[in-house]
Protein backbone atom coordinates (compact mmCIF):
# COMPACT_ATOMS: atom_id res chain seq x y z
CA UNK A 1 0.00 0.00 0.00
CA UNK A 2 1.27 3.26 -1.18
CA UNK A 3 0.08 7.10 0.60
CA UNK A 4 0.10 10.29 -1.51
CA UNK A 5 0.61 13.44 0.70
CA UNK A 6 -0.45 16.58 -1.00
CA UNK A 7 -0.32 20.01 1.10
CA UNK A 8 -1.19 23.55 0.30
CA UNK A 9 1.47 25.79 1.58
CA UNK A 10 0.54 29.05 0.40
CA UNK A 11 -2.93 31.15 -0.68
CA UNK A 12 -1.05 32.94 -3.27
CA UNK A 13 1.66 30.57 -4.43
CA UNK A 14 1.11 29.48 -8.01
CA UNK A 15 4.08 27.29 -7.74
CA UNK A 16 3.27 23.41 -7.68
CA UNK A 17 7.16 21.54 -6.77
CA UNK A 18 6.54 17.89 -6.02
CA UNK A 19 9.37 15.30 -4.00
CA UNK A 20 9.21 11.81 -4.13
CA UNK A 21 10.48 9.71 -1.66
CA UNK A 22 9.93 5.97 -1.90
CA UNK A 23 10.40 3.08 0.46
CA UNK A 24 9.35 -0.36 -0.06
CA UNK A 25 6.80 -0.04 2.36
CA UNK A 26 5.21 3.59 1.31
CA UNK A 27 5.66 6.39 -1.38
CA UNK A 28 5.07 9.49 -0.22
CA UNK A 29 4.51 12.85 -2.81
CA UNK A 30 4.40 16.52 -0.97
CA UNK A 31 4.02 19.64 -3.22
CA UNK A 32 2.96 23.25 -3.05
CA UNK A 33 -0.51 24.43 -4.42
CA UNK A 34 -1.65 27.93 -5.36
CA UNK A 35 -4.56 28.34 -2.87
CA UNK A 36 -7.45 26.84 -1.21
CA UNK A 37 -10.13 24.73 -3.08
CA UNK A 38 -6.46 23.09 -4.53
CA UNK A 39 -7.01 19.76 -2.29
CA UNK A 40 -9.81 17.90 -1.20
CA UNK A 41 -9.70 18.52 2.33
CA UNK A 42 -8.63 21.95 2.15
CA UNK A 43 -10.80 24.37 4.19
CA UNK A 44 -12.27 27.44 2.51
CA UNK A 45 -9.92 30.30 3.32
CA UNK A 46 -7.82 28.54 5.23
CA UNK A 47 -4.23 28.50 3.90
CA UNK A 48 -3.16 24.85 4.93
CA UNK A 49 -4.74 21.60 4.19
CA UNK A 50 -3.97 17.82 3.29
CA UNK A 51 -4.78 15.34 1.44
CA UNK A 52 -3.89 11.77 1.87
CA UNK A 53 -4.80 9.72 -1.03
CA UNK A 54 -4.51 5.72 -0.70
CA UNK A 55 -2.60 3.84 -3.68
CA UNK A 56 -3.44 0.22 -3.75
CA UNK A 57 -0.69 -1.97 -4.89
CA UNK A 58 -2.30 -5.36 -7.19
CA UNK A 59 -1.05 -8.97 -5.36
CA UNK A 60 1.44 -10.53 -7.07
CA UNK A 61 0.73 -13.91 -7.95
CA UNK A 62 3.97 -16.89 -8.01
CA UNK A 63 3.93 -17.48 -11.77
CA UNK A 64 2.73 -20.57 -12.76
CA UNK A 65 5.33 -23.74 -12.56
CA UNK A 66 5.78 -26.55 -14.78
CA UNK A 67 6.93 -30.11 -14.92
CA UNK A 68 9.58 -30.76 -17.28
CA UNK A 69 9.48 -35.10 -17.90
CA UNK A 70 11.39 -37.34 -19.62
CA UNK A 71 10.21 -40.33 -21.43
CA UNK A 72 11.23 -44.04 -21.86
CA UNK A 73 11.81 -45.15 -25.33
CA UNK A 74 13.53 -48.55 -26.67
CA UNK A 75 16.49 -46.88 -27.93
CA UNK A 76 17.66 -44.05 -25.83
CA UNK A 77 20.21 -45.49 -23.45
CA UNK A 78 20.36 -45.08 -19.97
CA UNK A 79 24.34 -43.50 -20.30
CA UNK A 80 22.43 -41.18 -22.06
CA UNK A 81 19.69 -40.31 -20.05
CA UNK A 82 22.15 -39.45 -17.22
CA UNK A 83 24.11 -37.54 -19.50
CA UNK A 84 20.95 -35.44 -20.06
CA UNK A 85 19.63 -35.23 -16.82
CA UNK A 86 23.55 -34.19 -15.28
CA UNK A 87 24.06 -31.65 -18.15
CA UNK A 88 20.41 -29.58 -18.34
CA UNK A 89 19.08 -30.26 -15.27
CA UNK A 90 22.31 -29.84 -12.93
CA UNK A 91 21.51 -33.47 -11.22
CA UNK A 92 23.99 -35.21 -9.18
CA UNK A 93 25.51 -38.76 -10.39
CA UNK A 94 22.88 -40.04 -7.85
CA UNK A 95 19.80 -38.20 -8.54
CA UNK A 96 20.33 -38.54 -12.40
CA UNK A 97 20.43 -42.52 -12.08
CA UNK A 98 17.55 -42.43 -9.96
CA UNK A 99 15.12 -40.32 -12.35
CA UNK A 100 16.73 -42.52 -14.92
CA UNK A 101 15.47 -45.87 -12.94
CA UNK A 102 12.03 -44.08 -12.97
CA UNK A 103 12.02 -43.46 -16.48
CA UNK A 104 13.10 -47.12 -17.54
CA UNK A 105 10.36 -48.37 -15.41
CA UNK A 106 7.58 -46.10 -15.09
CA UNK A 107 7.81 -44.55 -18.49
CA UNK A 108 8.45 -41.05 -17.34
CA UNK A 109 10.60 -39.17 -14.91
CA UNK A 110 10.44 -35.96 -13.32
CA UNK A 111 13.63 -33.83 -14.43
CA UNK A 112 12.76 -30.46 -12.68
CA UNK A 113 9.91 -27.97 -12.19
CA UNK A 114 10.50 -24.59 -13.49
CA UNK A 115 8.34 -21.22 -14.80
CA UNK A 116 7.19 -21.66 -18.19
CA UNK A 117 9.90 -20.04 -20.04
CA UNK A 118 12.78 -22.07 -18.68
CA UNK A 119 10.71 -25.33 -18.72
CA UNK A 120 10.14 -24.90 -22.78
CA UNK A 121 13.75 -24.00 -23.29
CA UNK A 122 14.46 -27.15 -21.53
CA UNK A 123 12.34 -28.86 -23.16
CA UNK A 124 14.04 -27.80 -26.37
CA UNK A 125 17.48 -28.63 -25.53
CA UNK A 126 16.79 -31.80 -24.53
CA UNK A 127 15.03 -32.54 -27.82
CA UNK A 128 17.79 -30.80 -29.72
CA UNK A 129 20.75 -32.49 -27.83
CA UNK A 130 19.15 -35.83 -28.36
CA UNK A 131 18.72 -35.52 -32.32
CA UNK A 132 22.43 -34.43 -32.61
CA UNK A 133 23.64 -37.59 -30.82
CA UNK A 134 21.07 -39.96 -32.67
CA UNK A 135 18.69 -40.52 -30.07
CA UNK A 136 15.16 -40.52 -29.87
CA UNK A 137 14.45 -39.32 -26.43
CA UNK A 138 11.22 -37.09 -25.45
CA UNK A 139 10.96 -34.38 -23.41
CA UNK A 140 7.71 -32.88 -22.36
CA UNK A 141 6.44 -30.55 -19.89
CA UNK A 142 3.08 -29.83 -18.28
CA UNK A 143 1.52 -27.97 -15.53
CA UNK A 144 3.25 -28.94 -12.24
CA UNK A 145 -0.10 -28.22 -10.10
Amino acid sequence: MALSFLHNCAKDQDARAEVEFTSTQCEFVFATAGGPGDFPDSDEGSETGIAVEEVRNPELKEPRKYAVLLHNDDYTTMEFVIDVLKRFFRKTEQEAMEITMRVHHAGSGLAGIYSYDIAETKVSQVIEYARDNGHPLKSTMEPAD
